[in-house]
């Protein structure tokens, strides 16, 4: 690869003999190339879309003849050379290309990925409007991500060349193409297979199979041959939260010959959108799914890479965190089926916007609509088999975009959301739920008590938490975005600067273009908040504190708020969090940092998002409420005991009940029913000082005794429970497995267990006095298993540290 003037160079012959070029691999970028070269430093990026790159090949292993050359997707205005003639010249970064070729051997490959930026600035359809948070405005014109192009959140890394892979395939007489593969569920119970495709063999005798039976292919037309199979003793797919998701292999049998079509598996999706058309509820397989998740970015924003070793590492955090929905946005990029063949696996619904976000995109220009029907088209048959997508989405922030800058609604839509992207969903995925927006719904696209809602009432808007119930949400497919601070091992590899006044630690810190806060602003807002510390002085006093609360208050922000939108009578059915993982490493938006680990907030969602759960809600004097959630598909024998403690280790007052807990069901208790008499458990009527200062609710199944679900209040906010706790550590093996056991004297909150070369099951916990609390050490990648774990744990409430060796 190398990198020339715009224009300098019109065909590859024009490069000079004497030009340096840089190994490129393919699939890859021009940003990754120059990375692994030493030439480029994502923290620190300059341009890459004012230069034209060239990306040159000898095809040596290439066998003479007649071949077909595929590209998966070229970044961004690409001419392709063969032998120095141009054989393709590609406008879109998001469609693939079939080229017939005839190679004559040892043929030159050559790529021109022409300079974006100086062609946007040229004019283009006069837009209604234009965005504050995207950059230039002529992005609108052209097919390709807004990554790189979003100043406040995200680095200034432009996607420029060969990002997906390309291959070369030699002609065969005989060849099987155009499959289309459509899994349904029907309301019985029963799985219909159908496939179609084209093929140009004589007569072919062809079979279907599935799930141990089989069906022949009939013909249908031309070359065109078509099956269905019907499966009575189907096991239907779920989301990994409420079942498990089963998939099925599919089979082609030509000839004799078997052909592996990938895995299926059968689901019903339908939307529940309420009696006036002001709800959003996703109904799969005729349960109604509490969806939770976050908001995927990508594995890596210099690479952009597509493969299963990128995406597995993310996905499986997902999964375990209890998420079993990801959202991927319209300012992102599509991703390959790779990323859709996990999410099956890993039973996690994917919410797929397509790539259009805030701007007023050309309505009227043929060229452009064309490369979005293409690209909409190539989508949906790459993932055609996949039952992890679930609702297909027109864009994002497009009309509440013109919403908020006052136009009326006829100005709101287009006809790529409206009539492209709808039509081809109908005819391809008519299984898969349309929406035209996010947000969509409501007087203004932006209120959350109709319809879709991006939510920041809590978080960005520093509204107090009680908002997340009087805001009424009802599906928030983004919301809850703060700046969450890492692991301080990761800050120590990778942003080892003071925190907050560092200019280096500031770049990491998302904020809104020309807004006068940032989301550490936010973060600080909701520490004062719950705890009750002006987070100026406490940063100036003490830092490393600083640092852990701001760990912590995120977490518990997040937790409580679910609680209110999870809880039996809450009119929301979902939630995702903006956002799944960090672009560079810092006190970013995602839950997972850029390395690939968990931040505590992760923890705080693992705990949210448990299918089996207990809650509390302070419902002032009415009481405080306890919800026990069971959303799997078996009833549990349960006992739910609550605890109110003063001085984090009196027990003032306990009660307990034992019950069967329904499938896929939701009780509320009063906790006065628990006590058995009046006990002023959220401290609303004051009569006198407060008689306790924590309450624990724990759910225990009666079958072995194990704590399914914990939860705690804070009658007088957490800052008046902080306890200097006396926590005793120890670590045990088990079965070649390392485990930290926990025992406290007094309440102790958000415990960290921090183990170099380990990651706990759990942390940043609160750990209330009583049992002894058994947490899992999992080995990080490099650990000597063989050496015992040392660490040290410590609790917000105190200044000691306790050591502890394996």
């Amino acid at each position: 690869m190398i990198l020339t003037e715009p224009g300098a160079c019109a065909v590859p012959h024009d490069i000079p003999l004497s030009a340096q070029f840089i190994p490129a691999p393919v699939p890859g970028t021009v940003a990754a190339a120059l990375e692994r070269a030493g030439l480029f430093d994502r923290e620190n990026p300059e341009p890459l879309n004012t230069r034209d790159a060239w990306y040159l090949c000898r095809l040596f292993d290439a066998e003479p003849g007649d071949a077909i050359l595929r590209f998966g997707g070229l970044a961004t205005l690409c001419h392709v050379f063969l032998n120095g003639e141009e054989i393709l010249f590609s406008e879109s970064m998001f469609t693939a290309h079939e080229i017939p070729v005839t190679l004559s051997g040892g043929d030159e490959l050559a790529l021109c990925f022409r300079a974006l930026g100086p062609r946007l600035s040229e004019p283009g359809p006069r837009a209604r409007w234009r965005p504050q948070m995207i950059t230039p405005a002529g992005l609108k014109n052209f097919r390709t991500t807004l990554l790189g192009h979003m100043p406040g959140w995200c680095p200034d890394i432009h996607a420029v060349g060969p990002w997906r892979p390309i291959s070369m395939v030699q002609r065969h007489p005989v060849s099987i193409d155009n499959v289309s593969i459509r899994a349904v569920l029907e309301e019985s119970g029963v799985g219909r297979l159908s496939v179609s495709l084209h093929s140009n063999a004589e007569n072919p005798a062809m079979l279907l199979r599935c799930g141990g039976m089989e069906q022949p292919f009939e013909k249908v037309g031309d070359s065109h041959y078509s099956a269905i199979l019907k499966l009575s003793d189907i096991e239907p797919w779920w989301p990994h939260t409420h079942g498990a998701p089963r998939l099925y292999a599919l089979t082609l049998v030509s000839d004799g010959v078997e052909y592996p079509l990938g895995r299926t598996g059968f689901r019903r999706i339908d939307v529940d959108r309420g009696a006036v058309d002001d709800d959003f509820a996703l109904i799969v397989n005729g349960e109604r799914i509490f969806c939770r998740g976050a908001v995927w970015t990508t594995a890596d924003i210099a690479r952009l890479p597509g493969g299963r070793a990128d995406y597995e590492p993310f996905l499986r955090l997902a999964a375990a965190a209890g998420m079993n929905m990801i959202r991927i946005g319209g300012t992102m990029a599509y991703e390959t089926p790779d990323f859709f063949t996990l999410c099956d696996e890993l039973g996690l619904l994917v919410w797929q916007d397509f790539m259009f976000a805030n701007f007023d995109y050309p309505r009227n220009d043929k060229a452009f609509l064309g490369h979005v029907h293409a690209e909409v088209e190539e989508f949906l048959h790459g993932v055609q088999a996949s039952p992890s997508l679930a609702v297909l989405c027109g864009g994002s922030e497009v009309h509440q975009q013109a919403a908020m800058l006052g136009l009326p609604a006829e100005f709101w839509s287009g006809p790529v959301t409206d009539e492209i992207i709808p039509a081809v969903v109908a005819r391809m995925r008519p299984d898969v739920p349309y929406v035209p927006n996010s947000p969509y719904g409501g007087a203004m696209p932006f209120s959350p008590n109709a319809g879709i809602a991006h939510y920041y009432g809590v978080g960005a808007y520093m509204r107090p938490i009680a908002d997340a119930r009087r805001a009424d949400v009802r599906f928030a497919s983004e919301s809850l975005a703060f700046a969450h601070v890492p692991q301080q091992r990761t800050l120590q590899r990778h942003l080892d600067v003071p925190a907050v006044h560092s200019p280096l630690w500031k770049a990491r810190v998302p904020r809104d273009r020309s807004a006068s806060w940032d989301f550490e602003d936010v973060r600080d807002f909701y520490l004062q908040l719950l705890y009750g510390f002006d987070p100026a002085e406490l940063r100036r006093e003490d830092p490393e504190r600083y640092l852990d609360f701001s760990r912590a208050v995120t977490g518990e922000v997040i937790e409580e708020t679910f609680a209110e939108w999870r809880r039996k009578g809450s009119a929301c059915n979902g939630a995702l969090v903006w956002t799944l993982q960090d672009l560079l490493p810092g006190p970013g938006w995602g839950v997972i940092d850029s390395t690939g680990e968990p931040k505590p907030v992760w923890y705080a969602m693992r705990r949210a998002f448990r299918p089996v759960q207990v809650v509390f809600t302070d419902e002032g004097t009415n009481g405080l409420d306890v919800h026990v959630i069971n959303e799997t598909d078996a009833a549990l024998d349960v006992e739910l005991e609550v605890v109110c403690l003063r001085g984090g280790k009196q027990q003032v007052v306990s009660g307990s009940r034992a019950f069967k807990l329904a499938a896929r069901d939701t009780e509320r208790l009063a906790c006065t029913a628990l006590f058995g008499a009046f006990f002023d458990a959220t401290y609303a009527f004051r009569f006198g000082p407060p008689a306790h200062d924590a309450s624990v609710a724990r759910l225990r199944s009666l079958a072995d005794g194990a704590i399914l679900a914990e939860s705690f209040h804070f009658p007088c906010g957490r800052g008046k429970a902080l306890h200097d706790a006396g926590i005793e550590a120890s670590f045990t093996r088990d079965d070649g497995d390392w485990f930290v056991d926990l025992r406290t004297d007094r309440l102790a909150q958000s415990v960290h267990i921090d183990v170099e070369g380990y990651r706990a099951d759990d942390d940043w916990f609160h750990l209330a006095p009583g049992a002894m609390r058994r947490v899992m050490l999992h080995a990080l990648s490099g650990a000597e298993s063989d050496i015992p774990p040392a660490g040290e744990i410590r609790s917000l409430g105190s200044s000691h540290r306790v050591a502890i060796e394996g």
